[in-house]
């Protein structure tokens, strides 16, 4: 499942990151591994606030839908 159709407040795990180069290299820059636990804590309409290592961080549906999560 892709991160974008995640559901707030609901840990995930990172299954894997398939964006361009650019889009990996700023998700891994986030702490965004595979095996990495991460929590949607916020939902609007084309911007998600995402948790990841104690760290908060707002990213586009564009970023988000690259993200599988299991």
């Amino acid at each position: 499942m892709k991160l974008s159709e995640g559901k707030k407040g609901v840990p995930y795990t990172i299954k894997s990151v398939n964006g361009n180069e650019e889009m990996n290299t700023f998700l891994f820059s986030l702490g965004c591994f595979e095996e990495e636990e991460i929590l949607i804590v916020k939902k609007m309409r084309s911007n998600f606030i995402i948790n990841i290592k104690d760290g908060r961080y707002g990213i586009d549906k564009q970023l988000a839908s690259v993200i599988e999560v299991i």
